[in-house]
């Protein structure tokens, strides 16, 4: 299939029509599941021989997944949003729950602000090589098992501080890494703080709306004057929307009953088996 050049100043390159419906549904299945999206959309182009299509493509696309995230939460948000503002003019409300969450969202997602402004040249870079993905699919998906094991259930949405609101945002920010995920180390945060699963889980695709959005449309910005192909980036972009809002409403219904353990699982073999495919020269890790 033909290709357009990388382009250095969005920091990715144009896609095709194939690779846009491959590349979306990729996003929109893995987005929410704790086994890093970001980390599938750079495997699954290396396995089929096409270029790395950066950090760039995936912040945008990641965009149509925060919009299922919208949809699915949209009267949780509308009431966050809406006593947030009221409080600020109402010092009664300010210990509301739904505007103490705006402060916590807020809050917690400082550290991934930060931490993707200093870093930005390795996460468009070097934290790309696919041996630190593999790396980091194995270790961090231990690390969840551990987590999930030995994490009471004894606290929800009402109970979260500050303090837990940072530690949230530190691990999110730990999925500038691909291969870490972002759910998947934020609830892994949760579980080991002794939230339940939903509970972790709520929070932390609430966390996630202001960095995804705030990444993808300056990426957006960023790539106005760079030659992307608009087209299959947006086609993937929808693709992602309508697959994730299948499969957030799906997990949420799991952690009711089902534990992480089949996530863990999954990550193990696919990070050994990536190690063990660079390793071999079968795939280029850069």
């Amino acid at each position: 299939m033909p290709r357009l050049p990388a382009d250095d100043a969005a920091g990715g390159l144009t896609v095709g029509w194939f690779e846009a419906v491959v590349l979306g549904l990729v996003q929109g299945l893995t987005e929410f599941l704790p086994i890093s999206s970001s980390a599938h959309l750079r495997i699954v182009g290396s396995a089929f021989g096409w270029d790395d299509p950066g950090a760039a493509f995936t912040a945008i696309t990641q965009i149509g997944t925060e919009f299922a995230v919208l949809l699915y939460y949209r009267k949780k948000i509308g009431r966050i949003i809406g006593t947030w503002l009221r409080a600020l003019r109402d010092p009664a409300l300010r210990s509301d729950p739904d505007a103490r969450m705006g402060w916590l969202i807020i809050i917690g997602s400082i550290p991934i602000v930060v931490l993707g402004l200093l870093f930005q040249d390795q996460i468009e870079s070097t934290f790309r090589d696919l041996r630190i993905i593999a790396i980091a699919l194995v270790v961090f998906s231990l690390i969840l098992f551990w987590a999930d094991r030995v994490g009471g259930t004894r606290r929800e949405l009402p109970d979260l501080t500050v303090k837990h609101g940072l530690v949230f945002g530190l691990a999110q920010a730990m999925a500038l890494i691909p291969g870490v995920s972002r759910s998947g180390g934020t609830i892994t945060a949760g579980r080991f703080l002794g939230y339940s699963r939903s509970a972790a889980a709520d929070y932390s695709f609430l966390l996630a709306i202001p960095a995804v959005l705030g990444s993808g449309f300056f990426q957006v910005v960023e790539s106005l004057d760079s030659g992307v192909d608009w087209g299959p980036t947006i086609l993937a972009t929808v693709i992602a929307f309508g697959v994730g809002l299948v499969v957030i409403s799906w997990l949420l219904r799991y952690l009711t009953r089902g534990s992480f353990t089949p996530f863990v699982v999954y990550r193990v073999v696919l990070g050994l088996l990536l190690l063990a495919l660079v390793g071999a020269g079968v795939l280029d890790p850069t």
